[in-house]
């Protein structure tokens, strides 16, 4: 190993931190010169290795501890030389970070309490001031503003159509993403046609850059320049959008956001007022997402393909997981992920535009989405250039749209053994010769999921994970079933997890699965692939009893007769309860009533 001196490590970490780069709001730096005393901290003459000193009081300050790359920073001395500086800061800024580095191993300190963080290596300064600002998201009160937005749109602005208020809101919250300090907000009052103006102009020169590598991304600023508002004049709903899009998007920036599919969050409000036209636009259930990406073991060093990619549900998943793993946001390798492993094909116009809109509005990744037929030759060149490692899919499941000859097609353009989790209804591959797919492909699991997953659809699903390129050869195909998912179906929006059940139930199937070990509820089935492509469930055992048939037999009987059964069983009532033969004193129990 390379020996690294104190001065070389801080020189380094003070290129990656970024702290001799002026700043504007704040006082940064690094070398053993600068005394505490001129940083404003009166009397103190010692000399911290970085620094990074807000002109809030209120904002979060950073300080720097370094070693040479030979010092071991586990021993308590190196943490208490950190921690007297982080108190000296400390007397002035409520919020500190301190950090202490050697060039490979950190350690990392919020005020004086260590802290654990993904190995990563150092990070920027924003990944360690966000340290200290992660706030509970509150996902009611996102179905709450997304319910304000929908109904000013039907109701005030008059768009009636579902997909158009999608787009509608899609690009306003794009818009403001990206311009989060010089937003909607400062054109409430303005009307209507600078409003509308304003988010054009921002969505274009958000995606110019992008367009140099994917032109097609044009498709969301021409579906939003068709979208035609009814009603104009009205400022005060207007208004009231601007602030709704600007709640929705701050909530959407927070650091605990986990990549939900702000598509379906809109589609599930949305769609209470939907027409038949709509009907065939399904979107995958955020907790499904979560499920597949960890059953086929997909990681941030991953390169991810949805092929049938909708709005994007599986692959924001995949960026806020990934960027997690990493170490969230700010991490270094964050850009790296949105530009480099995630990637969709989605053939329809306008569901393509809100794709777009969905990763732009989780920051970037819309480079690597194409409008192209999944099933054609110039899908599959461009999937066979991407390096794909993983693919998750929830392909249409009407037969013209020709599922089978895209899972065809990505399978063969893939390297052999990727792993791919796919969601299908339960019989699909039994109904359409998926036995022709195992000629080259292998079927290894099947997941029975819950009957009332897709809320509303009134289809039943199972999860299929293949390894493409692998012939099945004869191997057994393992199956289990997903009874209960804990989610609850909540009026106008959806099932949801409102008891916080879903994150139990998924580390044990995960794990169950991964394992082949289902303990806990014994529906593991080793399934022979000559037989069926399928997930069986066993039949409900019927107890029956010689009274369930007299029962039947009695009620029949009335029904011939035509005897209503409540009168008859009134009248019976009546006669044992007040007929001179019945009322004697021994029949009664005496009682009293307490007052």
């Amino acid at each position: 190993m390379v020996q690294l001196t104190e001065d070389v490590v801080r020189q380094q970490a003070s290129e990656i931190l970024g702290l001799n780069i002026k700043q504007k709001n704040a006082i940064s730096g690094s070398g053993q010169i600068t005394t505490f005393n001129q940083l404003g901290f009166k009397g103190i003459s010692d000399k911290p290795d970085g620094w990074y000193l807000p002109n809030d009081l209120g904002a979060v300050a950073f300080i720097l501890e370094t070693k040479s790359n030979s010092t071991d920073i586990s021993k308590k001395r190196w943490a208490d030389e950190l921690l007297k500086n982080v108190a000296i800061v400390g007397t002035k800024y409520s919020k500190v970070i301190g950090v202490l580095w050697n060039g490979k191993d950190i350690r990392v300190f919020k005020n004086d309490l260590e802290i654990s963080i993904p190995d990563t290596g150092l990070n920027s300064i924003e990944f360690y001031t966000k340290l200290f600002t992660n706030v509970k998201l509150n996902k009611q009160h996102i179905y709450e503003v997304t319910q304000k937005i929908n109904n000013s749109l039907h109701f005030e602005f008059g768009v009636t159509d579902l997909q158009e208020r999608m787009i509608f809101t899609a690009c306003a919250l794009v818009a403001q993403r990206y311009n989060p300090q010089n937003g909607l907000q400062r054109l409430k009052g303005m009307g209507y046609n600078a409003f509308k103006n304003w988010i054009f102009d921002a969505i274009a020169k958000a995606v110019e850059n992008d367009k140099k590598q994917n032109a097609k991304l044009d498709v969301l600023l021409e579906e939003y320049s068709y979208i035609r508002i009814s009603i104009t004049e009205n400022q005060e709903a207007i208004d009231g959008f601007i602030d709704s899009i600007c709640d929705i998007s701050d909530l959407v920036n927070s650091d605990n956001w986990r990549g939900e599919d702000v598509m379906a969050i809109f589609f599930n409000e949305f769609s209470r007022f939907r027409g038949k036209a709509d009907a065939g636009q399904v979107f995958t259930p955020d907790h499904v997402t979560s499920f597949m990406y960890r059953l086929i073991n997909i990681s941030y060093k991953d390169k991810v393909l949805d092929a049938t990619c909708g709005s994007g549900a599986f692959l924001v998943k995949a960026m806020s997981n990934m960027i997690q793993e990493v170490g969230g946001v700010n991490a270094k390798q964050t850009s790296k992920i949105k530009k480099e492993h995630l990637f969709g094909i989605e053939m329809y116009r306008r569901v393509f535009a809100l794709a777009c809109a969905n990763m732009m509005i989780h920051k970037d990744g819309k480079s690597n989405l194409q409008q192209l037929d999944a099933k054609s030759e110039e899908a599959g060149h461009w999937i066979a250039n991407k390096g794909i490692t993983k693919v998750l899919m929830n392909p249409p499941y009407e037969r013209k749209y020709k599922f089978m000859k895209i899972l065809e097609n990505v399978f063969e353009n893939i390297p052999r053994g990727t792993l791919c989790a796919i969601i299908l209804p339960d019989t699909k591959l039994d109904k359409n010769n998926g036995q022709k797919l195992l000629k080259k492909h292998t079927l290894k699991t099947i997941v029975k999921m819950p009957d009332n997953l897709f809320f509303g659809i009134g289809v039943k699903t199972s999860i299929f994970i293949f390894e493409a390129n692998v012939p099945q050869n004869g191997k057994n195909i393992i199956g289990y079933r997903v009874e209960d998912d804990g989610l609850v179906t909540v009026k106008n929006q959806g099932r949801h997890d409102l008891y916080n059940k879903w994150d139990q139930i998924e580390n044990y199937w995960v794990k169950a699965i991964q394992d082949g070990n289902d303990y806990l509820y014994n529906t593991r089935q080793i399934i022979n692939p000559n037989d069926r492509l399928s997930y069986k469930v066993p039949s409900k055992i019927i107890d029956l009893h010689k009274e369930d048939f007299q029962k039947v037999l009695v009620n029949y009987t009335l029904f011939e007769n035509s005897i209503d059964t409540k009168t008859l069983v009134d009248k019976i009532t009546s006669k044992i309860l007040y007929d001179s033969k019945f009322v004697k004193k021994e029949n009664f129990v005496s009682f009293s009533i307490g007052t």
